[in-house]
């Protein structure tokens, strides 16, 4: 594919602390999903959508700081898809659509939307460089987006695709991942 598409930012620095205090007995990404770690099935997507990526998972105090340092990473990229790496059920469409909304410059950022409610990967374009490698603490890229959203540049991109919403926090949103994945087998 074209090196005019955005790579994926798969953060996977976080220490997974609900998940422990939920009874997890290992880290949340390498929690079993349907026999396979949470990290895998969301690696398994990122290449499936045929778009470069970076695993982020250095420690970082933040999300803020695992972006800004994953940015750092990835200077020469086209754009940036931020995904947290315990979003196990995404689909590779998901993460094509929202490079095209970068590469189609209907946005400079863009978050997919399931039934109203924001999910990831948050993808944010060239012009958010310097917002991005300036980012720390644990507010994620919540500012980043606020800005350019609030000047008429973001876009919300509707999706039906559960797993933007799905994150792996506790053990609770595990067993809710794995039925639902079990509903996508069958379907």
């Amino acid at each position: 594919m074209s090196h005019n598409l955005p790579t994926v930012l798969i953060l996977a620095s976080g220490r997974g602390d609900r998940f422990k205090a939920s009874g997890g007995a290992v880290h949340k990404l390498q929690a079993l999903l349907a026999g396979k770690p949470v990290l895998q099935h969301t690696l398994d997507a990122v290449r499936a959508s045929g778009l470069r990526w970076h695993v982020e998972h250095a420690g970082h105090p933040g999300m803020g700081d695992s972006i800004a340092a994953a940015v750092r990473h990835t200077l020469d990229a086209a754009g940036w898809l931020v995904l947290p790496a315990d979003l196990p059920l995404v689909q590779p469409a998901t993460l094509q659509a929202m490079a095209q909304v970068l590469v189609d410059q209907r946005a400079v950022v863009a978050w997919p939307e399931l039934a109203g409610e924001r999910g990831h990967p948050v993808a944010f374009g060239r012009d958010c460089l310097d917002d991005l490698l300036a980012l720390q603490g644990e507010k994620g890229a919540a500012p980043v987006v606020h800005r350019w959203a609030g000047q008429g540049r973001g876009l919300a991109v509707p999706v039906q695709d559960e797993g933007v919403l799905t994150d792996i926090d506790t053990l609770d949103a595990l067993a809710r991942a794995e039925a639902l994945w079990h509903l996508r087998q069958a379907g």
